[in-house]
């Protein structure tokens, strides 16, 4: 069997470095507007690619996972750290994706001649913006939090431990099982097997 010490640090690891970009672009969408103003659409469109590169990272680290057959970890509460964290970031970019929108027409129209129903269609759209990326922002935080949070909780007992343990006193968040009795490979056999009389 292999052993698998250290492994749970080493999700521990990843989960927090995922997390850790998702507060940076976070820390980006918050510096690119303010009450009164906007970003430009180069700006917006290096945060929405960052947006569903995230989201992309996310599935790819459950497709890793998920995909592993390896007997002597459950990879079950790291999985569940990823599509719990799925949620809040996919309103993140669906959000953010609103906003880019109300973006482009503001760009489309800031050389059209001013008129009343210009200026309340730019109003609108300005408002619109500014809210989806509050939202944004909001749900970038949501995801930092939670994969922060289960990635505290990843239990590191070691294996060999684990295997002295009732399985009651077992933690539910660690990523080992248990080294289980192995099933034997030879037929059971009968302590008396009487011979069949035509081979007799």
């Amino acid at each position: 069997m292999t052993d698998h010490t250290g492994r749970a640090g080493l999700e521990k690891d990843e989960l927090y470095a995922v997390a850790h970009e998702f507060e940076q672009i976070r820390h980006a969408v918050v510096g690119s507007y303010t009450a009164n103003s906007l970003p430009d659409l180069v700006t917006a469109s290096r945060h929405l690619a960052a947006l569903t590169g995230l989201m992309k990272d996310l599935s790819d680290e459950v497709l890793f996972r998920a995909t592993d057959d390896d007997s002597g970890l459950d990879f079950g509460p790291v999985i569940a750290a990823y599509t719990s964290a799925s949620a809040p970031a996919g309103r993140a970019v669906t959000n953010y994706t609103e906003a880019f929108e109300q973006l482009g027409f503001l760009r489309r129209h800031a050389e059209t001649p001013a008129s009343a129903d210009l200026r309340d269609a730019r109003q609108a759209a300005f408002d619109v913006a500014h809210d989806r990326l509050d939202l944004t922002v909001d749900s970038l935080q949501e995801t930092f939090v939670a994969l922060l949070r289960t990635a505290d909780q990843i239990d590191g007992t070691p294996p060999r431990v684990l295997a002295a343990l009732s399985r009651s006193a077992r933690p539910a968040n660690s990523i080992y099982r248990a080294p289980g009795r192995l099933p034997t490979t030879e037929p059971n056999r009968l302590a008396y097997m009487p011979v069949s009389r035509h081979a007799r």
